[in-house]
């Protein structure tokens, strides 16, 4: 952002640090990273035991730092991230790769820093997926990015892209670790991180998925608003809480939402509401979830339903500890690594990148090596968390003066956000 007008505060405006929010975007992409590739140790391990699948008895917290099992892929062996259950951390002489919670988020920032827009068109999005995306195996994409990925080499636009007749995998999780990012370029401003994220998220979603991505959207934003006063436990279902009340009220996803918190208030421990959520929903199809009755592939074991309850699983069990999050949620089961990845990147970002490294103990890498998985970014691929930081600030900036009629004081290094 090279132009910054001069504002006057409104006394109700909100007051945030960029300097601090520096350091909590830098926690956002360490968090991601460290739950991305730990839980893709036990991404698909277990499943349930419908159809073509048996995957034997859901983990426990036993499980942590034994021997991981095979998933529904690999043909009987373990995970080659990792022989044992455990956190996958990269030192500092060390790179992080780009994965598949990390990469199209890294994107959405590149192509709004680029085209110096906050809000996205169609054809911006078309432009970029066909520009670092390759269209050869591997390209790290699946059912629904997949097939929007496709239908835009087809010259089909968002947010076409996910019309079901056009794409039946709109159900599926791909919106959600494609989108949380959103949340963060509007801080304290849920609305407006929904009226960014809407097209990306219709990119590859409709009705619950894209329900369920705005969720989480709403609070990566609602972040920003918590009262850091607060436990951190508190800070957490407050957030939750709020986002929740946007949810259409009849859907399996405002259900889910409410039928895990119960369980959870309960005081029974998390596997036990883990076990229940796979009978209520996929054995059983309550509440309208009836994924397991399409008969689609490994019963929907990447749908955005059953991985949203399950995210929730770790959210609230894990209480606003970071390390306690990543562990359930990486024992859970299903589509393991994204639910973990976003609440790794959500708590990263609430506690910023030196609390993230003071919870594992050590200093770890800052490196991003973006070409793992995609294509066509300056420098070889190669980034800093430091430097995706300081472009989101910058993106942060353009959306507080265009978007929500706020202030940028360079002086004071803060944001004057006005609250709707």
């Amino acid at each position: 952002m090279s132009t910054y007008d001069s504002y006057k505060p409104d006394p109700s405006d909100l007051i945030i640090s960029r300097a601090n929010y520096l350091d909590k975007l830098q926690g956002f992409w360490l968090g991601q990273c460290i739950a991305n590739w730990t839980g893709l140790i036990t991404e698909m391990d277990k499943i349930g035991s419908i159809g073509e699948f048996d995957t034997g008895p859901f983990y426990t917290r036993e499980d942590w730092r034994q021997p991981d099992q095979p998933n529904i892929w690999s043909q009987g062996k373990p995970s080659d991230i990792s022989p044992t259950i455990d956190f996958v951390l990269r030192d500092e002489n060390e790179v992080w790769g780009a994965d598949d919670d990390t990469d199209i988020e890294y994107m959405y920032q590149h192509l709004l820093h680029t085209n110096h827009t906050s809000i996205l068109t169609a054809k911006q999005i078309r432009e970029g997926w066909l520009k670092h995306i390759r269209p050869e195996e591997e390209n790290y994409l699946w059912v629904s990015n997949q097939q929007a990925f496709d239908l835009m080499r087809e010259g089909v636009l968002p947010p076409e892209t996910s019309d079901p007749e056009k794409n039946p995998h709109y159900e599926m999780i791909d919106a959600q670790l494609t989108t949380e990012i959103f949340g963060l370029f509007a801080p304290a401003r849920p609305d407006l991180a929904i009226k960014m994220a809407n097209l990306p998220i219709r990119t590859t979603a409709r009705q619950n998925a894209a329900w369920i991505s705005e969720f989480y959207v709403r609070m990566y934003s609602l972040a920003s608003l918590v009262d850091d006063n607060l436990p951190m436990k508190e800070q957490i279902t407050w957030m939750a809480d709020q986002a929740s009340q946007s949810i259409p009220q009849g859907s399996y996803t405002s259900r889910m939402y409410d039928y895990v918190k119960t369980k959870y208030e309960s005081g029974i421990a998390w596997e036990e509401t883990r076990d229940s959520i796979y009978v209520r929903y996929q054995v059983d199809e309550r509440d309208g979830y009836d994924i397991t009755s399409q008969n689609i592939y490994c019963n929907g074991c990447f749908a955005a339903g059953i991985n949203f309850a399950a995210s929730l699983v770790s959210l609230f069990y894990g209480e606003g500890d970071i390390k306690e999050t990543i562990k359930i949620g990486v024992l859970t089961g299903w589509d393991a690594d994204n639910p973990t990845a976003t609440w790794g990147g959500l708590l990263g970002f609430v506690t910023g990148r030196e609390a993230v490294e003071k919870a594992f103990g050590k200093k770890l890498s800052a490196q991003f090596n973006i070409h793992r998985t995609r294509q066509n970014f300056p420098n070889k691929g190669l980034d800093t968390f430091d430097n995706m930081a300081r472009i989101g600030v910058s993106i942060v900036d353009r959306v507080v003066q265009e978007e929500m009629g706020g202030g940028v004081n360079l002086q004071d290094d803060v944001w004057y956000i006005p609250q709707p």
